[in-house]
């Protein structure tokens, strides 16, 4: 089974495709959800955030409070950096263990890593093939505003921590526009699932 990286910057998409390929019969394993869930629950990983960052990042019961840790973590490139040296071993891991899994049970067509740090983190070198979303920046801001999770300040910031669309679409085997309707974002991404099955 084919193990394929989605990537894109926020606001590009990214998700939308992960929906459209998990239809077409892709097992998407969403690392980002996966990072939030184990800080959450894992106690090694955090106490090792804890000893990186201090007890600014907790919460009430005693849990880190991921919302703090953004804040914090996602303030600069040296504690993104702190951050994913702590989490990321973890998710490699994860995701071997889960593509074990899924392969044994033949069901899938392909295993999708949906993260927005594929390249950032140089999981790009364990993959098959990796696609990235991309869109322009109005309409990246517009998407990212529309889930009002974050303020225009969070998003400007985050979107300059990630690698630029440039970057990425470089290195990309496939590069899909996200500027236009969900209908040709379907269309672009089941030509290219296509291509690869």
């Amino acid at each position: 089974m084919l193990k394929i990286g989605l990537t894109g910057g926020l606001g590009c998409g990214k998700s939308t495709a992960g929906i459209v390929l998990a239809e077409l019969g892709a097992y998407i394993f969403d690392a980002d959800n996966e990072a939030k869930t184990m800080i959450s629950k894992n106690l090694t990983v955090q106490s090792e955030l804890i000893a990186e960052f201090g007890t600014d990042i907790m919460g009430p019961d005693n849990v880190i409070d991921l919302k703090k840790l953004g804040r914090i973590a996602l303030q600069d490139e040296d504690h993104k950096l702190r951050l994913n040296l702590v989490v990321h071993p973890y998710i490699y891991d994860l995701i071997d263990e889960q593509f074990d899994k899924i392969s044994a049970k033949n069901k899938h067509t392909m295993f999708i890593v949906d993260g927005a740090l594929i390249y950032e983190s140089g999981y790009d070198q364990h993959l098959d093939y990796v696609i990235v979303v991309t869109a322009l920046m109005k309409n990246r801001m517009e998407r990212a505003m529309g889930r009002g999770t974050l303020t225009r300040e969070q998003i400007l910031q985050r979107i300059e921590l990630q690698w630029s669309e440039e970057e990425k679409t470089g290195l990309a085997d496939f590069v899909i526009h996200n500027d236009s309707t969900e209908n040709s974002l379907r269309k672009e991404i089941t030509e290219i699932y296509e291509q690869i099955v």
